[in-house]
């Protein structure tokens, strides 16, 4: 029990540093001797020192001797602006490393724990594993795949309406709901809407009311046929604007900072731009649109995680804008399954969280990568284990 207090404070720190490592993962460390901890630290942004190189030098020549406890493998590549975290280790003397799990990075993918085995370092891997990759999910399948972790974000009332005909939409939910959608936001790298959003709510989709100075997050604007007028908050106001359309970028938009993402198609593939997406270090992205956007991320079947805030309220009307709308599905065997729900009051409004289950060839799952990995069990290594 006091092996899993320890690693689970080394999640807390990791989390201190969410939305702000990416495209690093978010990692924390503790350093114990003598049943105490001497020290800690965890990864604040990328270029600063990872968690294991702060909690080290915090500890000076108390570290020798130690067990240091830390959420992911440490790194041992040279091709980063910083130094490996295994020499750091090796060099101060520690004795013992437990690590939740392994790093999917195949610059690491075991290669950091060999390192440290063969300094004579005892290593065990798997205390808490599944915690610790999902607090790293986002990183996880960038790694993987090329492709941002998604979440498709809805805010709608009780019988499935997000606007009545007219298209009014504010607000749906409370304050308090909204003030979390400023947190999430805060958590990626992208948040994605489309023009009608645009054109019907005007939205900033910046980050506010956080108490703590928050990292904007890349506004991605889906815009085929540029119809988002000049003025409109998301070109006027930071951070920047990604504008994807058809038509090349207006000089006029330029000049304000917004940048262009041209596509061909007759329509846009929302695995395309999450691609493209992807090659720029984004590894996660927010969905915040209408129906239509909502609907086909559905259909194109590109969401991880659904964030749905349901408010206390019957809008009615076969003119009202569905929460999901969309192309027209076949069958019930077309519906995206969900998994490891949760559900919590917000104020007035109910959130509901939940997975997508896996479904079909090449889709990401984190439970696969868990049982590619060491299944959650705690493996001690040693120089003739293969890890």
């Amino acid at each position: 029990m006091a092996e899993v207090r320890f690693m689970r404070r080394a999640l807390a720190l990791a989390r201190r540093g969410r939305g702000h490592t990416s495209p690093n993962p978010m990692v924390g460390a503790v350093l114990l001797k003598g049943g105490r901890v001497v020290a800690e630290g965890y990864h604040r942004r990328p270029g600063a020192p990872h968690a294991e190189a702060v909690a080290l030098q915090r500890a000076g020549p108390r570290a020798r001797g130690a067990t240091l406890y830390v959420n992911l493998e440490p790194c041992v590549h040279t091709h980063k602006r910083t130094p490996p975290c295994t020499e750091a280790i090796i060099r101060a003397g520690v004795k013992r490393v437990v690590a939740a799990m392994k790093d999917p990075n195949p610059r690491v993918n075991g290669k950091g724990f060999e390192a440290l085995t063969k300094a004579g370092i005892e290593v065990e891997v798997g205390l808490l594993e599944a915690e610790a990759l999902r607090l790293n999910e986002a990183y996880v399948k960038h790694i993987q795949t090329g492709m941002p972790f998604v979440m498709l974000k809805v805010a709608m009332t009780l019988d499935g309406k997000i606007a009545p005909s007219t298209g009014q939409s504010k607000w749906i939910t409370g304050p308090q709901a909204r003030r979390m959608v400023h947190a999430l936001r805060a958590r990626v790298d992208a948040v994605l809407t489309a023009v009608g959003t645009v054109l019907a709510d005007d939205p900033a989709l910046t980050v506010r009311f956080l108490k703590r100075p928050p990292r904007q997050p890349l506004r991605v604007v889906i815009d085929p046929e540029l119809q988002s007028p000049l003025g409109a908050q998301v070109f006027r106001t930071p951070p920047p604007t990604l504008l994807v359309s058809r038509r090349p970028l207006p000089e006029a938009l330029r000049r304000q900072g917004v940048e262009g993402l041209m596509f061909s198609t007759r329509e846009l593939s929302l695995r395309w731009l999450l691609r493209e997406l992807g090659k720029r270090g984004i590894t996660s992205v927010l969905i915040e649109g209408g129906s239509a956007l909502a609907g086909r991320a559905v259909a194109e079947r590109v969401p991880d995680k659904v964030v749905f805030f349901i408010a206390p309220k019957l809008l009615g009307g076969k003119q009202s804008y569905p929460a999901v709308g969309g192309p027209e599905p076949r069958s019930l065997q077309d519906a995206l399954p969900l998994g490891q729900m949760k559900v919590r009051r917000v104020g007035e409004d109910l959130l509901v969280e939940a997975y997508v289950e896996p479904s079909g060839q090449g889709r990401f799952s984190s439970s696969t990568f868990m049982m590619r990995g060491l299944g959650g069990a705690c493996l001690r290594v040693d120089s003739s284990t293969q890890v």
